[in-house]
């Protein structure tokens, strides 16, 4: 099969879709892989090492998008949509609940659009967002602790403090993936960390992890309150997969938080758990509304290119690998955790979730494969 890999155009986005050791996985299986050129320079993977590992380098974006498997990481961005064709597979994050209009762009495309973080695997875990959530969860302490600098508009507090001096005080919404590495952030700063979830069996388990380090508190409204009033960085990791993340830090609490504290919002590709919070970009990554400092930035992990690509590549290969392969419908077709990714398909939906949330009829992935 012929694979696409184009260059990212999205605001200081320099991961790339596959890196060279993938491209060589994939040509050593039989597939050609065509490269738009200069796609992954800015994090070291230059043309040469994709030549190198056998693919072939695409001169424009067109080119790229020729192919019948798309294989990128963001969202298509204006410019790209009207490069896509009828039939083609497009592989990648979408976080399409919180974007209408691209999803109405996408269906009048009627291309087969899989998103990497609906894709589960047996266990029930989402193999193909965990590791761009633990590049997030990780970055969302170090983005808060900058941005608590009184230079960047925070409140001068030192997230680990020092001899003498209490540390800032850490409250994380979420006990997943984002969640769990955020605290593991955190702690090793040496800040005081308070981390809140909806699941018992969940609290429990991050207790017998981490111990008497971190504090754990059930998730409720009271509880929610009490802490964020006292927090100086606030890390919202909550996610519904598939669907808006749910709206748990209203204007009225934000407007309590002390001033020059810091909203990290983890989950803002879909939608934001903060009423305050709107996306940002790499190059404007911070707003102040309500005295509060917002860090709402979409493509977090793209702040650590390399890395994350790397990470990135490891956990998609094995998919890119089956579609192409077997073709996309019978890859499809034999993987319930891989249809689970199947958000769009020509011109139908058919994610629950995100039909719900847009309000769009829905057919099953299994009935629009047959």
């Amino acid at each position: 099969m012929l694979i696409g890999v184009p260059k990212e155009i999205k605001d200081h986005e320099y991961r790339v879709g596959i890196t060279p050791a993938g491209v060589r996985a994939l040509t050593d299986a039989g597939h050609e892989v065509l490269v738009e050129t200069r796609a992954g320079e800015r994090i070291g993977f230059s043309d040469e090492l994709y030549l190198a590992a056998g693919a072939r380098i695409a001169d424009s974006a067109s080119e790229a998008y020729a192919c019948p498997l798309i294989v990128k990481v963001k969202e298509p961005q204006s410019g790209e949509i009207p490069l896509l064709r009828e039939g083609q597979v497009l592989f990648t994050y979408l976080h399409l609940a919180a974007d209408p209009t691209l999803t109405r762009l996408l269906l009048e495309s009627r291309i087969v659009a899989i998103a990497y973080e609906t894709v589960s695997d047996a266990a029930g875990a989402l193999p193909l967002l965990t590791p761009m959530s633990e590049v997030a969860g990780r970055i969302s302490i170090q983005a808060g602790a900058t941005a608590l600098q009184l230079a960047n508009g925070g409140r001068g507090v030192l997230l680990g403090g020092v001899p003498g001096v209490v540390p800032g005080k850490v409250l994380i919404l979420g006990g997943g993936t984002v969640g769990t590495h955020a605290a593991m952030m955190a702690l090793g700063l040496g800040a005081d960390v308070t981390l809140m979830d909806i699941s018992l069996p969940r609290l429990r388990y991050l207790d017998e992890v981490f111990g008497t380090r971190l504090k754990t508190r059930y998730s409720d409204a009271y509880a929610l309150e009490e802490l964020a009033r006292e927090a100086d960085l606030l890390v919202g990791s909550v996610l519904l997969p598939g669907k808006r993340a749910p709206k748990l830090i209203s204007r009225a609490l934000v407007k309590q938080m002390q001033p020059g504290s810091v909203l990290v919002d983890v989950a803002i590709d879909q939608g934001g758990c903060a009423e305050t919070s709107r996306p940002t970009t790499h190059s404007s990554p911070t707003y102040i509304e309500e005295g509060v400092v917002h860090y709402c930035v979409a493509n977090m992990p793209a702040a650590c290119a390399r890395s994350a690509t790397q990470a990135l590549t490891n956990a998609t290969l094995p998919y890119v690998l089956a579609i192409a392969d077997k073709g996309w419908k019978v890859a499809l077709k034999a993987d319930a955790g891989l249809r689970k990714g199947l958000n769009l398909h020509l011109g139908q939906v058919t994610h629950a979730g995100l039909a719900s949330d847009l309000e769009l009829p829905c057919i099953s992935p299994d009935i629009a494969l047959e």
